[in-house]
């Protein structure tokens, strides 16, 4: 299934920008040229997490392991642009999911292992997924529990579980004439780098969240430019703390890894304790971290004890302000770059490196200012991803430091439009063809060399890097027989950037309190559990405008 217009395909192949490689030739390709070396590695604890032992796969195995569940799937019926629902944690079947699905040309829909019925239901109905992949438990949580209801034609568990088909169980009984069918089938599909590969899932103002289509072209220029910014070499090995369900997780840990051929070490769920033990373990090239982990460890700088530096050049953050001090501290301690990130699903692909924002109180919130010009950068996408400032009123276009303007993005690593919602989409971009980010920068620099982000315009809070609606969370609490009227905003947060803040107003006589929203929440609504209520504020109204709208910003300026 193609879905970017054919005219930007041959645009974006005309430049260079996009070839014909796929994720799949990728791996092929490592298979044939390093058979022995380490391709993949689990965490430590995956016993807690999933049920069993931690495995390790080099390449060769890597390899034979994609072929076999590749099998499995093309046995169950599924072909060239089905949807495989994919939820499970950051182990070694997620990226054989991921390498077995593409292998068929099945799109992957990955869903965080948060997600409950109410956001699964949603994901199922909305692409028709024909099968799912996920733990018989995870983390404690019984998670085929969750898929039993929903329409899907199969189920397959790692650990067995009722009304599901044991992963490990049915990829050990392949046959060779299996995998060949399989292989048959991949061939005959005529997979191209510009076939959807994923869906990932995004919040906006919107009450559901949004499916965000990419292609392997699409992966694979964002893996190019976190290739770029690590430094990252063929056979690097990269720590991975972040789930592999959107931008963070799958543009380093899958595509990236597959354009370096490296070794994969997961982690999850983050466990600061457990990620410094990998790093004594494994000598590292390249990890990413949120900004209130990177400052705990600079201020105690003895959690570092016998982690090995002499390969460790680069680390990745973003999703709140990084620290001056902080990116002060690990190169003057260790010689190692903190790179600033600014991304989303959508394609938004801004990057703070040591090369382009040297000064570390610069790079901890100035960005590159991509795509204008006058200006020569070394962030290898500083020529394909284009960037401006609009005046989200007036959209006039805005050229001068200090004032505040919409981002508008566009360029190849920016996605085509949202999964079978053509009026989401349509308002998505503006006339010229720009997305509209809902994230409000404005320019700075002694030159005017920078973007600075001020801002958003949507209605979303951003915890610990993901996206959740208000508007969403608001639908759910006026369900509550207990509340009256409810609003929902980000309350700072110096760990996870901004935590979920309810501002509620009780029926008469009734007296909600937190403890009790939240099980109403997880409970009937069935929501996940990161977006249980986490700060409780009553209110006898809500304050709003003349015609009725919830004045926010007012809100949000009672939180300290």
């Amino acid at each position: 299934m193609i879905l970017v217009p054919a005219d930007h395909i041959a645009e974006h192949r005309a430049k260079g920008w996009w070839g014909e490689t796929t994720m799949v030739d990728l791996l092929d390709r490592h298979v044939t040229e390093r058979p022995g070396d380490d391709a993949l590695i689990d965490p430590p604890n995956t016993r807690a997490i999933i049920g069993r032992d931690p495995r390790r796969l080099t390449w060769r195995q890597l390899g034979a392991e994609v072929d076999r569940l590749a099998a499995v799937l093309h046995g169950a019926g599924l072909a060239k642009d089905d949807v495989l629902l994919v939820q499970l944690p950051n182990v070694v079947e997620l990226s054989l999911a991921y390498l077995a699905a593409f292998r068929l040309g099945v799109i992957v829909t990955p869903a965080p292992v948060q997600y409950r019925e109410n956001e699964l239901s949603s994901i199922v109905r909305r692409t028709g997924a024909k099968a799912a992949i996920t733990g018989a438990v995870i983390g404690g949580h019984d998670h085929v529990g969750q898929l039993r209801g929903l329409a899907l034609d199969h189920i397959f568990s790692v650990g067995e579980a009722q009304g599901a088909q044991e992963l490990g169980a049915a990829m050990a009984g392949v046959t060779p004439a299996q995998i060949a069918a399989a292989r048959a089938a991949a061939s005959a599909a005529a997979i191209t780098a510009d076939d959807v590969a994923t869906i990932c899932w995004t919040s906006g103002t919107e009450a559901e969240p949004k499916g965000v289509p990419r292609s392997h072209n699409e992966w694979l220029i964002m893996a190019q430019g976190v290739v770029a910014a690590g430094r990252l070499s063929p056979g690097a090995r990269l720590l991975n703390p972040f789930p592999m369900v959107n931008m963070g997780g799958v543009s380093t840990a899958l595509a990236g890894w597959l354009l370096i051929g490296g070794t994969l070490i997961q982690h999850h769920p983050f466990d600061l304790g457990v990620m410094l033990a990998q790093m004594r373990e494994h000598a590292i090239d390249y990890t990413v971290a949120p900004p209130a982990v990177l400052n705990l460890l600079a201020q105690d700088p003895k959690l570092l004890d016998g982690v090995d530096f002499g390969r460790l050049r680069a680390i990745g953050s973003g999703s709140a302000p990084l620290s001056e001090a902080m990116i002060r501290a690990f190169f003057d301690r260790y010689g190692v770059e903190i790179v600033n990130y600014f991304g989303s699903n959508e394609g938004m692909s801004l990057c703070g490196t040591a090369d382009d924002v040297p000064a570390p109180g610069e790079r901890a919130s100035y960005f590159p200012r991509v795509g204008a010009p006058g200006f020569d950068w070394a962030y290898p996408l500083n020529d394909r991803f284009f960037t401006r400032l609009v005046d989200p009123d007036t959209e006039e276009e805005i050229t001068q430091p200090g004032r505040h303007g919409e981002m508008r993005i566009k360029g190849p690593t920016v996605f085509a439009g949202y999964w079978r919602a053509p009026e989401l989409t349509a308002r998505a971009f503006d006339a010229e063809g720009w997305f509209r980010t809902g994230d409000l920068f404005e320019i700075a620099g002694d030159q005017a060399q920078y973007f600075h982000f001020v801002g958003r315009l949507k209605d979303i809070i951003i915890r610990g890097g993901v996206n959740i609606s208000s508007e969403e969370i608001e639908g759910h609490l006026m369900a509550h027989p207990e509340v009256a009227d409810a609003a929902v905003v980000g309350s700072p947060d110096e760990r996870l950037g901004e935590r979920v803040c309810a501002f509620i107003v009780p029926r008469p006589g009734k007296t909600p309190d937190r403890e009790a929203i939240n099980a109403f929440l997880t409970g009937e609504r069935k929501v996940a559990v990161f977006k249980q209520i986490e700060r409780l504020e009553i209110m006898p109204a809500l304050p709003r405008n003349p015609v009725g709208k919830v004045l926010k910003r007012d809100l949000r300026a009672t939180l300290v």
